[in-house]
């Protein structure tokens, strides 16, 4: 019976443990803050390390996975954290000059200067899907890759044939911009822009990280 005793409690702890090393959206306390502070410190924008596992902090967890080539789930598990334990900080392609980089098939946005990065911040980017336009034309759903520039913005909400944006950065002419919208997913979704989180960029907006004529690195 002891032996059984002993066992029932090795197990309760090892279980315990194993908690401790999955962090999910919902979950608070000291862990999801260390989590927090070790992704601020890599660069992964998350709005403020406050001990609780928000949908900025899931973005962020998601970011980083992109970045490392793990699973885009949002979730904290062990090869997340393994990851963060030796992790550095996301690597930008530019050199030189203050660019805005949006990797697709990493889902990332990296605002880089002198070949740093300062933030770094999920994005859903376009499918490459065809779709019907309701001009009557049909379009694939392709965020242009190439080096662009802001050249226009809108401080709220504009609503555009395909739907509605939070304040979008544009640097194509085909009308591809960065902006807010309510749904980050893990995977490409847009008609062809880069999906921010509001407050994502609303930080942008609110610290001039893309002013008009910075340069924007699609790849």
């Amino acid at each position: 019976m002891r032996d059984e005793n002993k066992d029932e409690r090795e197990s309760r702890r090892s279980q315990e443990l194993a908690g401790e090393r999955l962090l999910r959206p919902g979950h608070k306390g000291a862990s999801v803050r260390s989590l927090q502070q070790r992704l601020e410190e890599l660069g992964y924008w998350l709005g403020r390390s406050d001990g609780v596992y928000s949908t900025l902090t899931e973005q962020a967890v998601v970011a980083f996975q992109g970045a490392e080539g793990l699973v885009r789930d949002g979730v904290a598990g062990p090869k997340t954290f393994a990851k963060l334990s030796n992790a550095g900080p996301p690597r930008a392609r530019s050199t030189k000059g203050d660019v805005i980089e949006i990797d697709k098939s990493r889902g990332l946005i990296l605002i880089a200067e002198d070949g740093k990065v300062r933030w770094a911040y999920h994005t859903s980017t376009g499918t490459n899907e065809p779709y019907q336009h309701p001009n009557g034309q049909t379009y694939d759903a392709d965020t242009p890759s190439g080096k662009w520039k802001i050249y226009r913005q809108i401080d709220g909400w504009t609503t555009a044939p395909l739907g509605r944006l939070w304040r979008p950065k544009y640097f194509h002419t085909d009308g591809i911009a960065l902006h807010g919208f309510s749904s980050v997913p893990p995977y490409p979704a847009s008609h062809g822009c880069a999906r921010l989180s509001m407050q994502a960029i609303n930080f942008i907006w609110s610290h001039d990280l893309a002013p008009k004529g910075r340069s924007v690195w699609v790849y």
